[in-house]
């Protein structure tokens, strides 16, 4: 006696599972130009690795006698599996199967997805497409009632976010609860063309009187700009790559100390251009990008966000293999101002990098807050401040570079003052309470009004604020740390990278 024919029932079951909503529907599917559920598990995590949990979970339907017909699958495909050979929850939803409805989902297969990351401290990866487990209209005949809106397990995804990395790829339409659960993560991807994401689909906002088609109503050129979604990518091979390099960087749980990689890239490596990247003009930019990539290993940039709140750069970083988040400003973008939005993505990176203790270095050029009726319309200091308060809070060490421009409170934003200042400015300094241009027609008025030669003695004013100015001047009072060559940057954060992680206890 053996058990040899439950085996080959569980055979039979598996093989059913695995034609997911059947032929024509991959079909269908792959038409779209989309991968099926399947193959971007494949496609996302290192070979053979993946498990499935759950795989013959379903609805059966059987003959007279009790045998199975057929297996109709649920629509979440999880396990675990492994990304560059470090251990990982996979989950991806089947849109062959109902779209992702909530009438052909198992809500307990969706909350134990969402259970196991937080309970075993592995990092989740979330690829959504359709509902997600939402709601059809449908279900409202299936059951024979209707109900109170509520998601369950949303608890679990709440814990998640605040234990371990969560990462969203949209893939196709999001809406309702699959929308939801893209905006619940710590890094979200979208496909140019190919995902749209939105609270109810063109159908549903036609009825209010609102035409529009998926792409005009939820494309990535909407959600990646108004931060909503972090990064579009141009193909689905593109959006498993960024997930898996986002998870490069980080631990596999808050409280873990995220890996050090070897670096071939010489610590005392020294850009001559960086002498001469700052223009003296101050209205005139600079890459600040190029500076990123001379001070930071090689090839080792990842940045987050790059469509919205434009006048930072985050993204993370190693120095000498170890990683570090980094905050940066852009000047070819509102001058580096800090707008509402702007502020946003600064508060939500810094809480990123201190939940999951990443040292930060910070590369200032910071002008102060955005000005003028639309900054004052948009709430930017309520959003500044926020920011301001998540830099203050952050328990991990961070250092400061003053590249340029450090003025008024966002300036003042560059780390938190009240502790030891790990900071460093270049020649090309330039901060205050409140720039001079502009600044000295206000504070001199009566002066100048009273001046023979107004233009001229405005000249005079500037020429003596000129000098006084000077980053020198601060760092006699050492009101500034150190002032240094631009092209000891590097050399100088990688000492810092050491010793911000020997300080986190990774040494």
């Amino acid at each position: 006696m053996t058990w040899q024919a439950e085996l080959d029932e569980l055979a039979r079951r598996r093989e059913m599972a695995e034609r997911m909503g059947g032929a024509e529907k991959v079909a269908r599917q792959h038409g779209r130009g989309k991968l099926d559920a399947r193959a971007r598990i494949a496609g996302l995590v290192d070979p053979g690795s993946f498990r499935e949990i759950g795989k013959i979970a379903g609805k059966g339907s059987y003959d007279e006698d009790g045998a199975l017909i057929d297996l109709a699958a649920s629509n979440l495909i999880f396990g675990r599996a492994d990304i560059e050979s470090r251990p990982v929850v996979a989950s991806a939803d089947d849109f062959t199967v109902r779209g992702g409805a909530a009438d052909a989902a198992i809500h307990r297969k969706m909350t134990q997805c969402e259970a196991m990351p937080h309970t075993l401290k592995l990092p989740l990866i979330r690829m959504i497409d359709g509902t997600g487990g939402g709601g059809s209209v449908k279900t409202l005949e299936t059951i024979g009632a209707t109900y109170i809106p509520a998601v369950p397990g949303w608890s679990d995804v709440v814990k998640n976010l605040e234990t371990v990395p969560v990462v969203a790829l949209a893939l196709g339409p999001t809406a309702g609860l699959g929308a939801a659960r893209v905006v619940a993560s710590h890094y979200s991807v979208m496909v140019k063309g190919l995902s749209q994401l939105f609270a109810a689909g063109p159908a549903v906002v036609e009825a209010l009187g609102e035409k529009s088609d998926k792409e005009s109503l939820g494309g990535s050129d909407i959600h990646t700009r108004n931060g909503v979604v972090d990064d579009e990518v141009a193909s689905e091979a593109e959006a498993f790559a960024a997930a898996r390099r986002f998870l490069s960087f980080l631990p596999s749980y808050a409280g873990q100390m995220a890996p050090r990689t070897s670096s071939s890239d010489p610590v005392d490596r020294r850009e001559d251009f960086l002498l001469s990247i700052v223009p003296r003009e101050a209205k005139q930019v600079y890459s600040m990008r190029r500076v990123c990539d001379a001070v930071f290993d090689r090839g080792s940039l990842f940045e987050m966000g790059r469509l919205w709140g434009r006048a930072a750069i985050t993204a993370f970083a190693r120095l000498d293999g170890w990683p570090v988040a980094v905050l940066a400003s852009d000047p070819s973008f509102l001058g580096g101002s800090w707008e509402a939005r702007t502020s946003e993505k600064v508060e939500r990176f810094i809480k990123l990098a201190d939940q999951f203790r990443l040292p930060v270095v910070h590369l200032v050029d910071n002008p102060g807050f955005m000005i003028g009726l639309a900054a004052e319309t948009s709430g930017t200091i309520r959003y500044g401040v926020q920011a301001m308060n998540a830099i203050y809070r952050a328990k991990v060490p961070l250092a400061s570079v003053v590249v340029r421009r450090a003025y008024g409170i966002a300036g003042s934003a560059m780390s938190n003052a009240d502790a030891f200042q790990y900071r460093f400015a270049w020649p090309s300094g330039d901060w205050g309470s409140l720039p001079i241009e502009g600044g000295i027609e206000v504070a001199y008025k009566s002066e100048l009004e009273a001046a023979e030669d107004p233009a001229a003695h405005l000249a005079a004013i500037r020429d003596r604020l000129n000098k006084v100015r000077s980053p020198f001047r601060s760092a006699e009072r050492f009101s500034v740390e150190d002032i240094i060559d631009p092209r000891d940057t590097r050399p100088l954060l990688c000492e810092f990278a050491d010793l911000a992680w020997r300080g986190l206890g990774a040494v």
